[in-house]
């Protein structure tokens, strides 16, 4: 009788470990990289949840392993298969990478039109994270499509309404206004399009000077963008600007305020009876190279300004690419029937350096001595009117 007994042992011995397995045998499950899917694989022994089957995938959709195991059928949450995810989560509907940011929620906020005092209004599509109210008809405004624009390959439009392309030359200094006590350079930064007979460019930085005081704007190169990571770099008076990187945050020194209109990327400065600027960070897209053919590489993405400006105290006798189109009277030269109407004088508006006041068609009788400014070694080259040029450079004003 011990014969049979004996022959009995494995067989017992392999339904105690199905028993075994079938607690312990649950697959992974859960959102993330592994995804949720409830598939049917082959576990290992009895019944209980297998590591292989068909679920929710790391990337969209892919086919799971099925596998035999030792014993039994197991369904369980499979690590691979067939599924819907959303770039690395596995869950929606296979929409890769982050999601946009939000559109921007504005409000007007001049008390003097109680009608549309601090009502809340959505960005338009076309500018979602760069707009304001304006309060005189209360509907939200693209930055970029108000007289005083200063954007993209640089587009202005004028104090008198009118849409002109000032494109200038990369890696130099021009003069966009020029007044009895407000002066502002900009820096243009630029490939060269082999097939055209001008550079594609953007102002990177500009500098204010006004009465003894210079105020400088700029954004940092940048190979990969990320909205979340703040490339604006400021300075007053030589002296660098740090903000909080939280919407509202203020800084302010005397007249002169700077306020985050975002939390990064995006700042207002003003000062009190002169003038006030808005400035937003953004780079060169891939599809935006794509359409114009800029030829954007990985190594940069030309992150450069958008800007806007509003002007208190103007003289009659303004003067600048920007700044003439505020003059009482102004007759343009411009070929407004053009589809790209361009803004000539390269010459009139050229200036030696980001801190000169030396363009021919200058104005500016305030003071432009001062501290020298430390430039960030992250901030394309800049040539100074000493000659000296570079990276890290130190100018005078």
């Amino acid at each position: 009788m011990a014969q049979p007994t004996m022959k009995l042992l494995p067989i017992l011995v392999l339904v105690l470990l199905a028993v075994a397995e079938a607690q312990t045998g649950k697959g992974n499950n859960g959102n993330g990289n592994n995804g949720n899917g409830n598939g049917n694989g082959n576990g290992n022994n009895g019944n209980g949840n297998g590591n292989n089957g068909n679920g929710n995938g790391n990337n969209g959709n892919g086919n799971g392993n099925n596998g035999n195991g030792n014993n039994g059928n197991g369904n369980g949450n499979g690590n691979n298969g067939n599924g819907n995810g959303n770039g690395n989560n596995g869950n929606g509907n296979g929409n890769g990478g982050n999601p946009p940011p939000p559109p921007m929620t504005v409000r007007c906020k001049n008390k003097h039109y109680p009608q549309c005092y601090n009502l809340p209004f959505v960005c338009p599509s076309s500018c979602p994270g760069a707009c304001m109210v304006d309060c005189v008809t209360c509907k939200p405004v693209c930055n970029c499509d108000k007289p005083g624009a200063v954007c993209q390959d640089p587009r202005f439009i004028g104090g008198d309404g009118t849409t002109f392309y000032f494109h200038g030359k990369k890696d130099q200094d021009f003069c966009l206004v020029s007044d009895s006590n407000l002066h502002i350079n900009g820096h243009f930064i630029g490939r060269r399009n082999e097939n055209m007979k001008r550079d594609f460019t953007w102002v990177q930085s500009i500098v204010i000077l006004f009465e003894n005081h210079q105020l400088f704007l700029g954004a940092l190169k940048t190979s990969t963008w990320d909205d979340s990571v703040d490339r604006l770099v400021l300075t007053f008076d030589g002296e660098p600007v740090t903000l909080p990187e939280s919407q509202g945050a203020t800084w302010q020194s005397g007249k002169v305020s700077i306020t985050r209109a975002g939390a990064t990327n995006f700042v207002t400065v003003e000062v009190e009876d002169n003038f006030k600027i808005t400035a937003k960070v953004v780079p060169i897209t891939e599809e935006d190279s794509r359409i114009h053919n800029y030829g954007i590489t990985k190594e940069d993405c030309f992150a450069h300004l958008d800007l806007g400006f509003k002007f208190y105290s103007l003289s009659n006798d303004v003067h600048g690419v920007l700044g003439q189109t505020y003059k009482p009277g102004y007759v343009s030269r411009l070929n407004i029937g053009a589809k790209m109407p361009v803004m000539g004088g390269y010459r009139d508006f050229h200036t030696s350096s980001l801190f000169a006041t030396d363009c021919a068609v200058a104005r500016f009788t305030g003071s432009s001595e001062g501290d020298a400014l430390m430039m960030p070694s992250e901030m394309p080259g800049l040539n100074c009117g000493s000659g000296i040029g570079g990276r890290g450079v130190v100018c005078k004003r």
